[in-house]
């Protein structure tokens, strides 16, 4: 395995990640392994941004459409299929893409996660419930009084990962924070990050535009066939939790949509700042063509 490669393509949301994943693909004449959290539910699609069907057609995709928003999916399970997926990749091929912007799932793959304790479901229904009706001002002050190792070093603004890590804390009386051990995996094959950034307004101009295209298609009346399962972890996100308040008759539709974009501008915010951590990834424009095959090449 020493000489197979798989080239990672990351970055935020919008910034065109899914034309430089399958351009990239197709010259390696290889498959991609998608790292999105919301993507693999096959019930998802207008609010999710999937690849066309003319670029799933033209490479051929795992963890797209794969799971149902009935399923519990998690970085823990994405690590263990991904790596299946990587080897069927290299018994064919010297190479593999990964294309993502779930920072959580590319750190699985890359590095391997800690095994977490298992919870009462019981436990996450009630923290779930309690998070709907007062928000996220209140589980963030739960985090403060029940878990203040979580609330000082965790992400505050990420509801997911605090009713996660609440749940632990309730179910086990230690914090998350304790399960975790800090030691990489090491993988057999190599890995190559390439980051794909562009100027702050321009981002945002992508992700107002993806916004208004993603309505016109019909992201309203996907938010309403799904809005029985709302409570599901799938639909706790951007997109959809908007729609579900409008149709709550909470706030406007012209106040959900420009939500929509200020909330996914946010996410983008968020996942850059996850990134730039990362000191081993190459940055690139999406349109340099020129550099990503100097990367690939090396």
């Amino acid at each position: 395995m020493k000489n197979k490669t798989i080239f990672i393509i990351a970055g935020p949301t919008a910034v065109g990640k899914t034309s430089v994943a399958v351009q990239l693909a197709q010259h390696l004449q290889t498959k991609i392994i998608s790292a999105d959290s919301r993507q693999c539910f096959k019930e998802l699609n207008i609010g999710a941004a999937k690849p066309s069907a003319l670029e799933l057609q033209s490479v051929h995709h795992y963890f797209i459409n794969s799971h149902s928003i009935h399923e519990n999916v998690n970085a823990v399970i994405f690590e263990q299929l991904s790596l299946q997926w990587a080897d069927e990749i290299f018994q064919q091929n010297d190479t593999a893409v990964m294309i993502g912007g779930t920072g959580l799932y590319l750190k699985a793959f890359c590095e391997g996660m800690d095994e977490m304790p298992a919870v009462d479901p019981s436990i996450r229904k009630k923290i779930q419930e309690q998070f709907e009706e007062n928000g996220i001002g209140w589980l963030q002050e739960e985090m403060k009084i029940s878990d203040p190792e979580y609330y000082r070093s965790g992400e505050m603004l990420n509801p997911q990962r605090m009713m996660r890590a609440l749940e632990v804390k309730l179910g086990t009386g230690a914090s998350i924070q304790s399960f975790k051990s800090k030691q990489k995996k090491t993988r057999a094959f190599s890995i190559k990050k390439i980051g794909l950034q562009l100027p702050k307004e321009q981002l945002h101009q992508h992700i107002n535009a993806r916004v208004d295209d993603m309505i016109s298609k019909g992201l309203l009346e996907e938010a309403i066939q799904l809005r029985p399962y709302k409570s599901l972890n799938a639909l706790q996100t951007v997109g959809y939790t908007e729609f579900f308040e409008y149709m709550e008759g909470k706030i406007s539709f012209a106040e959900a949509t420009e939500k929509i974009k200020k909330n996914t501008r946010h996410y983008a915010k968020r996942q850059m700042t996850w990134f730039r951590k990362d000191e081993s990834i190459h940055w690139i424009a999406p349109d340099d063509l020129r550099q990503l095959k100097k990367i690939t090449e090396c």
